[in-house]
């Protein structure tokens, strides 16, 4: 199946906290120009609350998204796949783009640990926005 746009998956062990907010931010800086999910090695039940207020800050709103697994077909149809924090989990196929980014798990950090987490994710997003779909224009 022929795509116009690249597919990007973020995945992180609980798909509650880092790939919820990557996903969230590239979403916003792609315009429609990349395709994004996010998934879990191990989904929690709920997202994260901090990580819910610290996107909601910079207008994002996610409290209606959810944790989702990890499957074998969303692996599939990415053609990159951003690990964090759970690489060893996650198939490897090829002609796919890797990537791990070590990046602090929300979880484990009051909101202004969570806004340092998503600031660094969103300057991650920006380069591999670069990357991916190049000619997106700087009005991101």
């Amino acid at each position: 199946m022929m795509r116009d746009v690249p597919e990007v998956l973020f995945v992180c062990v609980q798909n509650a906290g880092r790939s919820q907010m990557a996903a969230a931010l590239l979403d916003r800086y792609a315009d429609g120009r990349v395709h994004v999910r996010s998934a879990g090695s191990e989904p929690a039940d709920q997202i994260n609350p901090a990580v819910v207020e610290a996107l909601n800050e910079v207008g994002l709103d996610i409290s209606k998204e959810f944790p989702k697994p990890m499957t074998d077909e969303v692996v599939r149809a990415a053609d990159a796949v951003i690990t964090m924090g759970c690489g060893d989990a996650c198939p490897i196929y090829p002609g796919k783009r890797y990537e791990d980014w070590e990046v602090d798990d929300p979880a484990e950090a009051d909101l202004e640990g969570v806004r340092r987490i998503r600031d660094e994710i969103s300057q991650r997003v920006r380069r591999l926005l670069d990357e991916v779909a190049p000619d997106h224009g700087a009005s991101a």
